[in-house]
C-alpha cells in the first residue's frame, strides 16, 4: 500500500469521526478533488452536506468559500464586480467569492437563470469574466453544489447544460440508526483541523490514479455502456424507448473511465476491473439520462435504470 493511498484513507477516516452515515459523500468529495470534478450533492436540509465539504477543505488544505444562493443573488455577487474609484478615476476589480479552491453552493437550485449562467462559465472554463477581462480560477477548483429536492417549494430545476458539468450527483439520505445515535453524543469541536493532505500532495495522488491501467476491453465497455444511453444507437436496447428522451454525453465516458481509476486506486488494485465501472455508473449517469415526459410522471428512478443498461452491457 502506498503512502498516498494510506494518507487518503487516513483522511476518510478522520471525517468519519465528525460526520455519521455519510461515508459515500465524504468519499465523492475526496474523488472531485483528485480527479477535478464537480460534485452534486441533493438531499434534504440537516442531513450534513455544508458539514462534510467544511471538515474536507480543512483536512485537506484548502481554501474554502460557501456561497449561500438565494432568489435575489445577482452574478457580480457570485464572480466579483468592477469599482469606480474617485480618486483615481479608474475602474478596479473587486473579486466575488468564487476565487475559491473549493466553493460550496449552498442550495444552488434556489437561484435565477443569470447566476446559474456565471457559475456555469467557473464550472466549464475554470475562469470568469468580470468587465471586459478574464481572470483563471486557482488549482485545484472544484464546485461542490447543493440542492434541495426539486419538489420543495421555491427551487428551480437546473438545466441539462450544468446539470452535465457535474461529474457526479449524490444523494444524501437519512443516517442509520446507529449513525443517528451517534450524533447525540457529539461535541462540536471549535479548534480547526489539522491537515491531513494538502494541494501538493493531492496532485501527486492525482498522477498516481492516472497510472491506473485500464484494459482495452473495459475501455470498451464504458463506450458500450454511454452508447447504451442513446435512443438511436445500435448499443441501445428496443425495450427502453420511450423510456429515455436523451442519453448521456461523452463527459460521461470521461468521467466514467476517470472515477473508475480512482475506485481501483483507494482499492489498492493497479488496474480497472468491471465492478469498479459498474460502482461508478449511477452517480454518474443517473444526472445525465434524461427521462422521456412519461417516465418523468411515473417518477421511474434513473439511477436504476442506467444500472441495469449497464449490466446488460457487460
Amino acid at each position: 500500500m502506498s503512502i498516498y493511498l494510506e494518507k487518503i484513507q487516513g483522511t476518510i477516516t478522520e471525517a468519519k469521526k465528525l460526520i455519521y452515515g455519510q461515508d459515500e459523500l465524504l468519499e465523492s468529495i475526496l474523488a472531485a478533488l483528485v480527479c477535478e470534478g464537480h460534485v452534486l450533492i441533493e438531499g434534504l436540509p440537516g442531513l450534513g452536506k455544508t458539514m462534510s465539504v467544511s471538515v474536507m477543505s480543512q483536512l485537506c488544505d484548502l481554501k474554502f468559500n460557501r456561497i449561500q444562493f438565494t432568489p435575489d443573488l445577482l452574478p457580480s455577487d457570485l464572480i466579483g464586480t468592477l469599482v469606480f474609484n474617485q480618486v483615481t478615476q479608474e475602474f478596479t476589480t473587486k473579486f466575488g467569492p468564487i476565487f475559491s479552491q473549493i466553493i460550496l453552493a449552498d442550495e444552488i437550485n434556489r437561484s435565477p437563470a443569470k447566476v446559474q449562467s456565471a457559475l456555469l462559465e467557473a464550472m466549464a472554463e475554470k475562469q470568469v469574466t468580470i468587465g471586459d477581462k478574464t481572470h483563471k480560477l486557482p488549482t485545484p477548483f472544484v464546485v461542490l453544489a447543493t440542492q434541495n429536492p426539486i419538489e420543495q417549494e421555491g427551487t428551480f430545476t437546473l438545466p441539462e447544460a450544468q446539470l452535465d458539468r457535474f461529474m457526479i450527483k449524490v444523494s444524501v439520505g437519512y443516517p442509520s440508526f446507529e449513525s443517528e445515535k451517534e450524533i447525540l453524543d457529539f461535541k462540536v469541536n471549535t479548534t480547526r483541523l489539522q491537515p491531513l493532505l494538502n494541494q501538493a500532495e493531492l496532485l501527486v495522488i492525482k498522477q498516481e490514479v492516472e497510472k491506473v491501467y485500464v484494459d482495452e476491453k473495459i475501455k470498451d465497455l464504458i463506450v458500450r455502456i454511454v452508447h447504451s444511453t442513446r435512443p438511436g444507437n445500435r448499443w441501445f436496447e428496443k425495450k427502453r424507448e420511450g423510456l429515455i428522451l436523451a442519453g448521456a454525453s461523452p463527459r460521461a465516458t470521461i468521467w466514467i473511465y476517470k472515477l473508475a481509476k480512482f475506485k481501483a486506486f483507494i482499492d489498492n488494485k493497479n488496474f480497472v476491473t468491471p465492478d469498479h465501472v459498474l460502482s461508478v455508473v449511477s452517480s454518474v449517469l443517473g444526472h445525465r439520462v434524461i427521462p422521456s415526459y412519461e417516465a418523468a410522471l411515473d417518477k421511474i428512478n434513473m439511477n436504476s435504470v442506467v444500472k441495469e443498461i449497464a449490466i446488460s452491457a457487460m
